[in-house]
């Protein structure tokens, strides 16, 4: 066996180097994605390429901004949110919270139902997203840990994601691509039958046996140890700050935030620096008790709550009003990659945030940079405010809230967005019109009838998908052009030389299994899918199982946190740690790879 030529062993080092960028969590999958795609550009720009007679120009990396695959998945990301700001699924949700009152055992296997089928036809966002606040509330209504569900359900949402070609942007870039090489192109449901049976081993999985694997984690709504309260510091004749500056004060006590300051009857002071405070003078202030005790002592001052006693055991301090809830920081969030300085959370909410859960880190309401750490996808806000601040911020539609209640936006537009979403599902399962041509038309009908607002679609768009999407099919592009893919179908055909075609088939879907749970699915599956094509035609055996195999193992991303996206909303929402993906998800993994393994050489008798 030849070695490729020096083009195609630099594209084979740069796809391994891409895949160790996107495993490095220091670095933006962003980022990553932009230097390789520059890295290719370049590259081919400098040293000029022929095969066979044909140029490689590097003008053609591009090409993957304008594919049909990448316009479909926005258009369809769009949709999704749309759907999730009407809250278009909203009486379902009231269905499944109703239930769990009755029978919690089977409206788990409900909801687990539920979370699959709509993610064969809906991005698997927006309905984790709806089902989080559902799962939570009626944890915390029953005082049980909500780690034994909320894991099995954003598992749930993957194995439906696999059935049909739009459940995820994986599916989609695959059958795209396996079309672009000359395979016929899949139907909607033209590999449902395989996923629904392996998929209903893997629901039963989840139900009876994924709970009973998870231990009890704490989230942080279970810790109120956090909660802050309004109450005031009245200035004595013998306290430290009678004649001092505020500046001086904010120094004694570091760094004690003062709201405001009150002297005489309705007069309020400027809070300068250097404002000299005096007996009397009344400081509204916002802390927890802990910390306002501390500011009591080291000023000398009276502290007092919502009455008219100083706080002390018999009269403690009260929020009332006040509910404490998660707010979950989502891609299409308007606090991602933002800080809450930035977005002035708290003027525009009312809420205050006591604390930033952040993987595996927890900091804490008294740490002093908490408004200015940029925030990412999957940190959890614990926030405190009244409940009608808590309800405007559900009704809005762009932040994933969690409480005790299952409060769920719904607007008018509701029936309509879900009415579009069903015809476009319709016209492409009849093949009436491509699921780009539907999704797109979809999409429009959905921001002219006003379901969703052009901020609202602009938010939905994820520039780390475009990013990889565009960049994997540009690496997939060259490894084709230049024969790198042939190689790499070459290796893996000799190396599993003798063995039966089954297995060869099941190794492949092993290898994109294991490689979704490191690196981005989307950048596996992409560059896997030709290298898939040639293996089959190396063995003279029909490419579609093949294919097939590179969907289904991309698909598998249940064995870390960061595999997915809604893992990662998931991970930090339930509390869970590392190990907890891995000792539910490696088990789901097996028995999806083996059973689909199974199903695939039945049905094209390998």
């Amino acid at each position: 066996m030849s070695l490729p030529d020096p083009h195609a062993i630099a594209v084979l080092l740069l796809v391994l180097g891409a895949f160790y960028l996107f495993t490095r969590e220091k670095i933006a999958l962003e980022t990553s994605s932009l230097l390789i795609l520059v890295t290719l550009v370049v590259g081919f720009e400098v040293f000029p390429y022929q095969r066979d007679g044909e140029g490689l120009h590097p003008v053609e990396f591009f090409s993957g901004f304008g594919h049909e695959a990448l316009v479909t998945i926005c258009a369809l990301m769009i949709m999704g949110k749309g759907m999730e700001t009407t809250g278009a699924l909203r009486p379902l949700a009231i269905m499944l919270g109703r239930m769990w009152t009755v029978s919690p055992k089977l409206s788990f296997l409900a909801t687990l139902i539920v979370g699959a089928v709509f993610s064969a036809f809906l991005n698997n966002t927006p309905i984790v997203v709806m089902l989080l606040p559902i799962l939570i509330g009626v944890s915390l209504r029953a005082k049980q840990s909500a780690s034994g569900i909320l894991l099995p359900m954003g598992l749930a949402t993957l194995l439906g994601g696999m059935a049909t070609t739009i459940g995820t942007s994986t599916n989609l870039l695959v059958v795209s691509i396996a079309a672009d090489l000359g395979l016929p192109r899949f139907g909607l449901f033209d590999f449902s039958l395989p996923v629904a049976m392996a998929g209903s081993l893997g629901l039963i999985y989840l139900w009876l046996v994924a709970p009973r694997l998870l231990p009890e984690r704490k989230t942080l709504l279970s810790d109120n140890s956090t909660r802050v309260f309004d109450a005031r510091l009245n200035i004595n004749e013998d306290s430290y700050a009678h004649e001092k500056t505020v500046g001086e004060v904010m120094k004694k006590t570091g760094g004690m935030k003062i709201r405001s300051i009150r002297r005489g009857e309705g007069l309020t002071l400027n809070q300068q620096p250097d404002a000299v405070l005096q007996a009397g003078d009344r400081l509204l202030v916002r802390d927890t008790p802990e910390r306002l005790k501390e500011y009591e002592q080291s000023l000398g001052a009276t502290l007092y709550g919502n009455g008219d006693e100083p706080v002390d055991k018999e009269h403690p301090l009260s929020a009332a009003d006040q509910q404490l809830a998660e707010i979950v920081v989502a891609e299409n969030s308007p606090l991602h990659l933002r800080t809450i300085r930035q977005t002035r959370f708290a003027d525009n909410t009312g809420l205050v945030v006591l604390a930033l859960h952040r993987a595996r880190q927890v900091r804490a309401a008294t740490d002093h940079d908490l408004d200015d750490i940029t925030l990412q996808s999957g940190d959890v806000l614990l926030v405190q405010g009244g409940t009608e601040c808590l309800t405007n911020l559900k009704q809005q539609g762009k932040y994933l809230v969690l409480d005790a209640t299952s409060d769920l936006p719904h607007t008018k537009k509701a029936p309509l967005a879900l009415v579009i979403m069903l015809t476009v599902v319709v016209v492409a399962a009849f093949g009436i019109m491509p699921i780009a041509a539907a999704a797109l038309a979809g999409m429009c009908v959905m921001v002219i009838s006003k379901c969703l607002t052009w901020e609202d679609a602009a938010r939905a768009l994820s520039t780390q998908v475009i990013l990889i999407v565009a960049v994997s099919l540009a690496l997939g592009m060259a490894l084709m052009r230049t024969g790198g893919a042939d190689y790499l179908a070459q290796l893996y055909v000799n190396s599993t030389s003798g063995l039966p075609n089954i297995v060869v088939l099941s190794g492949l879907m092993l290898v994109m299994g294991i490689m979704t749970n490191i690196v981005s699915n989307n950048a596996a599956a992409v560059i896997g899918t030709p290298i898939a094509v040639s293996i089959a035609t190396q063995l003279a055996l029909p490419p579609a199982p093949f294919v097939l195999a590179v969907i289904f193992g991309a698909n598998m991303s249940y064995a870390t946190p960061m595999a997915y996206k809604t893992n990662l909303l998931v991970f930090s929402a339930g509390g869970y740690k590392f190990s907890d993906f891995v000792k539910v998800g490696t088990p789901l993994l097996l028995i999806m790879w083996l059973s689909l393994s199974f199903l695939l050489g039945t049905l094209y008798q390998l």
